[in-house]
């Protein structure tokens, strides 16, 4: 069982020991979508929807999911984050019916383990607000994919992903 980094010398679960790994910075970046009807669209874009703010709060729901991760995935390091910046973009296709959100999470900090899960956590978190906020008007949206697009720093090195 010692080939497997997250298993002890008895088969258990453990959180790997990172403290013997250089300090450097690493950023992530994750995407997720969510899919809506065109009257969640419209409140959305108006400003028209019961609860507030839908991107407003789904960005601050993506922040705090980031900053806790650790909390609620198992064999996640906590990480002093850096930075966090969450954007959303519409992405319509009118004569299709089809309002998508795309949602885009970059978490960066100056450490020994990376951030990708940071990353896609506050994406998931942002897609999951957004449906909470807008499931009066139409439950059947649908989350997803949700994806690490790109990564940097630590001893595997970067990574992007290819269109």
């Amino acid at each position: 069982m010692s080939e497997l980094t997250h298993f002890n010398e008895q088969g258990r679960a453990k959180m790997v020991d990172v403290s013997d790994k250089a300090e450097t910075v690493r950023t992530a970046i994750a995407s997720s979508s969510i899919l809506v009807n065109e009257t969640i669209h419209s409140q959305i874009t108006e400003g028209t929807n019961k609860k507030g703010d839908v991107f407003a709060v789904a960005q601050v729901a993506a922040i705090m999911a980031a900053k806790n991760t650790s909390t609620i995935i198992p064999m996640c390091h906590p990480i002093p984050l850096t930075g966090i910046d969450i954007h959303f973009e519409w992405n319509i296709d009118d004569a299709a019916d089809r309002y998508e959100i795309l949602i885009q999470a970059e978490v960066k900090t100056k450490g020994v383990t990376g951030v990708e899960m940071e990353a896609l956590t506050a994406a998931s978190a942002a897609a999951l607000t957004i449906y909470d906020m807008c499931k009066a008007a139409g439950k059947e949206m649908i989350i997803g994919p949700t994806m690490l697009q790109q990564k940097t720093g630590g001893k595997n090195g970067d990574f992007t992903r290819k269109a």
